[in-house]
């Protein structure tokens, strides 16, 4: 029968006899060795990438809306164009009745320069009430939050990079300065004014903790010249990945005039690109997972040499060319089992426990590794899949058992007499 008992037994003490017995050779070792390496560099490279996505999704979806509703420009009294929602609370109560929506909040937009002392930040306004404002998970839950947002009509809340960059804290008071302000005889003045930081939240990416401060929707109205308007209306969907099968709905609860703007439509640029780095890479590291199964072959043929005697005298015993072949294969296919066993184990360990050995790795280049205001994260994430670790044991076994059959079958059809011609 196929894969008997005695032609494991074979297969395995041609693996663990000594060099001198001409056994495992030191390219087996190195194929070993190689195809360990080569597996948790792949599950290390896919649970990173699976980690970056996740990561990305969550924090811009915790902060940002997932379709930003507006209305196109017309022309108002005075010749110019206008873009204002003025009936945002009936757009944002018809937004909410739309099967899907969780959430449609009225905002207030602008930008302008915050300042404490000596120091300026140019920041983001978001107008919003705070009602809603807890309805942002990523705000009203954060990584790290000081002050109380229950208290966030009674001043501003501001991002963790904010706070750094003018060095305030909670109960601290900063100005907002903002180009467009008081119209007068003379022509428009900068509006400043002072507001008291009463919540600070790190919402888990650089960019949004550094520019993003949240003001009361009144405020922001009358700061930014928008009394009885809105800007847009920030909606919130149960399925973001799903948000294009709920734009039509959208589009008619919003009435004429009503444009969309989609996270996908923000960020698929940065989604797309890094799907093509993801397949960039899995091909590079396919190709080293091929590399390090083809030194098998070499092992493998340096055993044939070594055991051509006992091949002879095998066959000469009445084994057959098949029986030959599955014992090499076992030979081969053993080596790259294990390494792939031994890949998967240390590349779910890197995935498990990759913040402290991250730590470490910083700790022992003296910091700086890892820039979040350029990254856009503050660590480096990885998110340990089941597919992940799937394909890349399939791939490593599927490549080992395929270049294993080449040299095996080479011995099976070697000549007994040929082989015993010079014993």
């Amino acid at each position: 029968m196929p894969f008997a008992r005695f032609e494991w037994m074979i297969a395995w003490r041609y693996l663990r006899a000594k060099r001198a017995e001409g056994g495992v050779s030191v390219m087996t070792w190195i194929s070993l060795i190689g195809i360990t390496l080569a597996v948790f560099a792949l599950i290390a490279t896919l649970s990173v990438r699976s980690g970056f996505r996740t990561d990305f999704v969550q924090t811009i979806l915790g902060t940002n809306a997932h379709v930003t509703v507006y209305k196109s420009a017309e022309v108002d009294e005075f010749g110019r164009l206008d873009r204002k929602i003025y009936d945002y609370n009936e757009m944002a109560e018809r937004l909410r009745g739309v099967e899907g929506v969780t959430r449609a909040a009225p905002l207030v937009r602008g930008q302008v320069m915050g300042n404490k002392g000596g120091r300026n930040a140019g920041v983001e306004i978001y107008g919003i009430t705070g009602e809603n404002l807890k309805t942002i998970p990523n705000v009203a839950n954060p990584e790290e939050a000081f002050g109380d947002i229950n208290r966030f009509g009674e001043g501003i809340a501001i991002g963790s990079g904010v706070a750094r960059e003018l060095g305030v804290s909670s109960g601290d008071r900063i100005k907002l300065i903002s180009p467009n302000g008081v119209k007068t005889a003379f022509g428009t003045s900068p509006r400043i004014k002072a507001f008291e930081v009463m919540y600070i939240f790190k919402a888990g990416r650089a960019d949004i903790d550094r520019t993003r401060v949240y003001m009361p929707l009144a405020e922001a109205q009358s700061f930014f010249n928008r009394e009885g308007a809105a800007d847009e209306i920030e909606v919130m969907v149960q399925e973001p990945e799903a948000i294009d099968e709920l734009q039509l709905a959208i589009l008619r609860a919003g009435g004429d005039r009503t444009q969309l703007w989609t996270w996908t439509d923000a960020s698929g640029g940065f989604l797309r690109a890094l799907e093509i780095e993801d397949n960039v890479m899995f091909i590079i590291l396919s190709i080293l997972v091929l590399v390090a199964a083809m030194n098998i072959v070499s092992g493998l043929i340096m055993l044939v040499k070594n055991k051509g005697r006992d091949i002879g005298i095998l066959r000469t015993m009445g084994l057959s060319e098949g029986s030959i072949l599955r014992v090499f294969f076992i030979c081969g296919a053993f080596t790259g089992l294990i390494g792939t066993a031994l890949g998967v184990i240390l590349g779910c360990l890197f995935a498990l426990y990759i913040d402290p050995i991250f730590s470490f790795v910083n700790a022992f280049a003296g910091g700086g590794v890892w820039d979040p205001e350029i990254r856009g994260l503050y660590r480096l994430p990885a998110e340990l899949r089941f597919e992940d670790v799937m394909t890349a044991v399939v791939l490593s076994l599927g490549l080992s058992f395929i270049v294993t059959i080449f040299p095996a079958r080479r011995a099976a059809r070697m000549n007994p007499v040929e082989a015993l011609r010079y014993e």
